[in-house]
This record gives C-alpha cells, structure tokens and sequence, in this order.
C-alpha cells in the first residue's frame, strides 16, 4: 500500500471515530482530499484506494491535472475551495462539480450571468470570514444573510451551504459553532469546515466536508 493509500485509510478511520464520538454530527462528513501542489503520480494512489472526492485551490492548476483524470475516471467529484476570481467563473463551471467559495455580489452575479447564458452552474457554498481576517478571502457573518439571500433569490442559485477557515493558532470551535448557526438560520444543508489540523472538531459542530491535504501527503514540499 503506498504512503498515500496509508493516509487516506487513517484519516477515513479518525473521521468515523469522530463521527461516533460527536452527540450530533451531520447525517455524513465527507472527505475532500485536498491535491493543491501536488502532481497526477501522487493523486493516482488515492484514486486506486478508491477514493473520489478532491479539492483544489486554483482553477489553473486543477485545468492542467482534472480533466484528463476525470475523463478516466467519470465519478470523480472536485470541488474548488480557494478564491475565485470573477474573470475565471466560465471556466470554474467547466471543470468544478461543487464550488465552496462564493464570497461578495459580483461573483454572484458572474454565475448568474453565465446561468442566463445557459451553462450548468454547480452546487455552491457561501465563504464567511468567521474572524473577520482582512487577509482571507470570505463574507462577514453580520453580511453573510444579505448575500445568501441575493443569491438564493434574485440571483437563482443553487447555494447549499457554508464554509469557513478559521485564524491560525486559535481555538477553532467557536469559529465552526458561529458558521453552524448561520447554517441553520438559513436552512443550509451543506458546511464545510476543518482540515488537518482540526478536522476531529469540525465533525463535533456539525461538518459535511473536511478538507485535508497535509495529513494525506504531508507537508508542502515533502
């Protein structure tokens, strides 16, 4: 079994014994292995092991590795989870089967616009900033209804959930608390929080999705 395959079946394991150790998790928690900086050779290892669902950062990055991989493999299920830019939407819909990181009105109005245009615009998660960092990308909460509501209504998008990335170095639990909250508010099925480092605790608040790279292939550059 490759270092690879390895990871993958520890991290599923440490997913389920979190899953059995929350008093209410989400009805699932899937697992978005994230393959940001890392190349088809070490993909392939996780896709022998079976395994579908991954996420990427860039949508030029993802365009040089995923179509190819995904004409091979059909189930394949990637999801974009870094920013978007509003220049680069048509292209993200061609390749993205769930995007996490709808974050201000003009990107909800590019979708739109490619909507009206008649492309397939996938299932979306709106980004909120929990801690209010000016260096990451994500809505406000006190913001986030507004911008759930014009694009759930006027827009007509598919919006489905929440995501959030917690500041460094600090507690994460209030930050998925405050993101589960806002989900519920607004009948939001989908949240995707926790990666490697604190994944274990996302899943108590509720998780749909964690994202982990790190803890797949090791740190960046290994």
């Amino acid at each position: 079994m490759s270092p690879e395959a390895e990871n993958l079946a520890a991290i599923l394991a440490r997913i389920d014994a979190a899953r059995k150790g929350a008093i209410r998790p989400a009805p699932f928690t899937t697992l978005v292995a994230v393959t940001k900086t890392h190349g088809v050779e070490r993909i392939r290892p996780l896709l022998d092991a079976g395994h579908r669902v991954f996420g990427e950062n860039r949508v030029q990055e993802a365009q040089g590795k995923w179509p190819a991989l995904k004409s091979e493999y059909p189930d394949i299920e990637l999801h974009l989870i870094g920013p978007l830019q509003s220049n680069k939407v048509r292209d993200a819909l061609g390749l993205f089967d769930v995007i996490h990181t709808l974050d201000r009105p003009k990107l909800a109005d590019a979708f739109a616009a490619e909507a009206a245009r008649g492309a397939p615009v996938p299932a979306l998660l709106v980004q909120v900033n929990t801690g209010e960092e000016p260096q990451k990308a994500g809505v406000a909460p006190a913001d986030a209804p507004a911008l759930i509501a014009l694009a759930r209504g006027e827009r007509g998008l598919k919006v489905r959930g929440l995501m959030c990335i917690p500041p460094a170095d600090v507690e994460p639990a209030p930050h998925f608390a405050l993101l589960a909250k806002i989900a519920r508010a607004h009948d939001l099925p989908l949240l995707s929080m926790g990666m490697s480092a604190d994944f274990e605790t996302a899943i108590r608040f509720g998780a749909t999705h964690v994202r982990v790279g790190n803890a797949l292939f090791g740190a960046r550059g290994q």
